[in-house]
This record gives C-alpha cells, structure tokens and sequence, in this order.
C-alpha cells in the first residue's frame, strides 16, 4: 500500500516508516497538517495515517477536510485521547479507525490489514439499488435522486450490509463482526458513533431511508417503500 503518515514526533515517525516499509509499504512522511493537504495534492494514497495533535492543522481537522475533498482511502488516526466522546468526535470525522497511543507495532499492522481487506472487499457489484437509492460500490458513495454521499470505508460497509438486509434486524454483534473483524475489542459505542455519522448523511437526502434502533438487539434499514413496516 501506498500510506501517507502525518506524525510530528521526530523520534516516532521515522520508527513508524522503517516499521511499515518492513511490511512492503511504501510510505511518505510529513510532519504537520498543512504539509500533509499538498502531498495528497499531487499523490494518490489508499491509506492516510494521521496524529490527532499536530501543528498548525490537527489531525481531525485534516481528516474532515480530505473527506470534504472527496478521499475516499482509508485513514486511521493515531491518538493519545481515550474517552468515547473523542473517538466519536474521530469518526464522525471520518476516519475508520483508530489506535491508541502508545502502541505496540503488531497492533498496527492489524489495523492496516483489516483495513485493507475491507477496501478490497468493497470492489464487487457496480451498485445496489433500492428505491431511489443507488450504492456505487467503485466510488463508494451513494445516491439519491441528485444527491450523492461520500461515504468512508466502514459507513459504505455499514449501508451495504443493511441494504443487502433491508427490512430485518441486525444483531450489533453481527455488525460489528462483519465490519470489524471477529477478533476486534470494538463494542456497541463504537457501532453507535458510525450508525450515527451516517444517520447524518441519511438526513440531507429524500429517499425516506431510516437506520432504525431495535431496542436490545440490533438496527434494521427501512426504505420508504420499499422495505418498511408501515
């Protein structure tokens, strides 16, 4: 994988590029917010590796901006902030994923495949339609009517799974197996942060699609006229 890192530790980041070009990554490093926007300019990326605080951009800041610019590569933040409100706060973002500072290398390397595996995993159809929606699997986004929603790696993986499944409940331990991998320590707060981010995105559209919480189980999609109770 191509990987930009935007780590401002002078003894960290080197260790972090020597670590993942041992794993046959090839990897670009800078050291600010500002310096990472003009290498994502003129280079192609499939996975962006960002610290939270840097200088004169942050990394959440950096993370909103690129997804505002339509990136749709992975990105993992990398943070030393462990409460539920600041990883909400990362992924609402829209990072992926992200790891706790410090951190043991096996771990990261973990994290990048499964991410990987994922991106991987996102390349299959050409698109699902329901109702007015459209899944673009190949620019994971979807669309409705003349909206289209970008949409980060695990919310296209979150859509994709309730679309497949319109109509039936999901159990939360489905969803976060499927999204996260069977080994993963991700729990319920975690799946609730990303239902969230993409209820948001849901919002700015007209297609009547709802992620609707069934009480101690799981979410359920409904499409208005399509799959719903009503």
């Amino acid at each position: 994988m191509h990987i930009l890192l935007a780590e401002d530790d002078l003894r960290l980041g080197p260790l972090i590029v020597h670590m993942l070009g041992k794993e046959g990554h090839a990897v670009d490093w800078v050291k600010d917010g500002i310096e990472a926007l003009d290498y994502m300019e003129t280079t192609s990326y499939d996975l962006v590796i960002l610290d939270w605080m840097m200088p004169r951009m942050d990394g959440v800041t950096l993370c909103r901006r690129i997804r505002m610019d339509s990136y749709s590569g992975g990105i993992i933040i990398l943070t030393a902030k462990d409460t539920l409100n600041d990883r909400i706060h990362g992924l609402d973002a829209g990072a992926d994923d992200y790891i706790m500072k410090p951190f043991e290398f096996t771990e990261l390397f973990a994290r990048i495949r499964s991410l990987s595996r994922r991106i991987a995993q996102v390349i299959q159809d050409e698109w699902i339609e329901m109702g007015s929606y459209q899944l673009l699997v190949n620019e994971r986004s979807l669309a409705c009517r003349d909206k289209k929603l970008g949409l980060t790696i695990r919310e296209f993986q979150l859509i994709e799974l309730l679309m497949r499944n319109c109509g039936k409940v999901l159990p939360r331990q489905v969803l976060i197996d499927r999204i996260w991998g069977f080994d993963t320590d991700v729990n319920s707060n975690t799946l609730d942060a990303l239902v969230k981010q993409l209820r948001k995105k849901l919002e700015c559209t007209t297609g009547g699609m709802r992620i609707n919480n069934i009480r101690g189980t799981g979410y359920k999609l409904e499409v208005a006229d399509v799959c719903s109770d009503e």
